[in-house]
């Protein structure tokens, strides 16, 4: 019999199987909806449904057991909310590339994120960019996913004079969606255990009572079909700019955002010393996700549902990683899933990314104001790239205007200029 507990080093950790088992189970209920929720906004950007979500599904295993395996802590891997926002409209509805070519992106992306978090690179950029940019990011990204879950939902229509307009709220799809929306909000402010999974089903019912039309049509699609988005991906616009300055912002954006939530895990787990790993299994599974056709993981915020629960070690992290191949028979149900059941968990998640606004430092306006620029950047352009750009290009600037060019690092100077680049070709093209 296979010994977990040396395996794991359960007793050093002061856990037991059965506490892994159970945290992992929690942290399966608590992220499980990705499934349906990823493949929803990959559908957006033309991956076909099913296929969208066996790649979720796969990536989600693969990257769970490769955290637990290789670093042994209870960090979960699934597709990241923003970045799948990232994926469908800025690179494939903004940028123009198609969502093979998007996949193209997202591999190559990886393999620069497994280079910085093998080598060096990863402590550098880290002490390099600044926190207000990087809080500001996820702060943009938040409002963002906002702006599509009202779109989503239908509470909010385009308008020529006004740019945007509330929508008639007693239409079937708004009015389930603000109906869904309230029992998602209870569901999460009594903290019920796998509250995003259970208000999605919620959705469900309201939407076929209120007779919401489904974003598909009903097919039985097998898992050959599905299996079709299996490296897909494209290198046709290597040469082009557009394929490189999203290739280094979504570098960016994935080596910030999973430096951060990895080294707060850690520490909450009083074990820093696995970061390192942490993040090279993070970067690897990354990586995959651009061969299995689909955005790439984090190291997701429901992580934080099974430490909660006593996740210790990667036992919890393979134990949820198992469960998700048990997805497998949610694929035939995804055509009954309306945007009314989707729209809500965007905005709610929109929110909580959100929250990072308030650790921005006001006390100088050469380090608040490129963060603003990237908060109101994001969602104004509907571009995570552009408005990440919009505020790196102008960090190193306005602290030349102020005579404080010793506060900006020479790495920062490099990135900065790089992104300036990026803006400069995009206004050209």
């Amino acid at each position: 019999m296979y010994d977990f507990t040396k395996r794991f080093g359960l007793k050093e950790h002061g856990t037991t199987v059965k506490q892994e088992l159970s945290a992992g189970t929690v942290a399966f209920l608590t992220s499980v909806y990705i499934v349906a929720i990823n493949a929803s906004i990959l559908a957006d950007a033309g991956v076909p449904l099913t296929g969208a979500a066996l790649a979720t599904i796969v990536t989600s295993v693969m990257g769970c057991i490769l955290m637990g395996l290789w670093s042994n802590t209870p960090i979960v891997l699934i597709p990241g909310m923003g970045i799948n926002a990232m994926f469908t409209y800025t690179f494939v509805q903004n940028s123009g590339l198609s969502w093979q070519e998007a996949l193209g992106v997202v591999f190559v992306a990886g393999l620069l994120f497994m280079a910085i978090a093998f080598t060096k690179l990863a402590d550098l950029l880290t002490k390099a960019i600044p926190n207000n940019l990087k809080y500001g990011v996820t702060a943009g990204i938040g409002l963002f996913l906002a702006f599509i879950g009202l779109q989503k939902g239908g509470l909010i229509q385009s308008n020529p004079e006004t740019f945007v307009q509330l929508a008639p709220l007693l239409e079937p799809l708004p009015l389930a969606t603000l109906l869904t929306l309230l029992i998602a909000v209870f569901l999460f402010v009594r903290n019920i255990p796998g509250h995003f999974l259970w208000a999605v089903i919620a959705g469900i019912g309201i939407g076929t009572f209120l007779d919401v039309p489904l974003s598909g049509e009903i097919m039985n699609v097998g898992l050959g079909d599905a299996a079709a988005v299996f490296g897909q991906f494209s290198f046709s616009p290597l040469l082009t700019v557009t394929f490189w300055t999203s290739v280094f912002a979504l570098t960016m954006v994935l080596t910030f955002e999973n430096i951060g939530l990895i080294s707060g895990y850690t520490n909450t787990l009083n074990q820093p010393g696995k970061a390192k790993r942490a993040l090279q299994a993070n970067a690897v599974s990354a990586a995959s996700a651009g061969f299995f056709g689909t955005s790439p993981t984090v190291s997701t915020a429901e992580t934080a549902a099974g430490i909660a629960a006593g996740g210790r070690t990667g036992l919890s992290a393979v134990v949820t990683g198992l469960l998700f191949a048990l997805a497998l028979i949610l694929l035939p149900f995804l055509s009954y899933i309306p945007d009314s059941a989707i729209a809500p968990i965007l905005l709610i998640v929109g929110g909580l990314m959100l929250k990072d606004i308030t650790q921005i430092s006001f006390d100088s306006m050469a380090g608040w104001f490129p963060a603003y620029l990237i908060v109101a950047g994001i969602p104004l352009t509907h571009s995570i790239a552009d408005g990440i750009a919009i505020g790196f290009a102008f960090y190193p600037i306005i602290h030349l205007m102020s005579g404080k060019k010793k506060e900006v690092s020479k790495t920062m100077y490099v990135v900065g200029c790089l992104f300036l680049i990026h803006l400069i070709f995009t206004a050209l093209s």
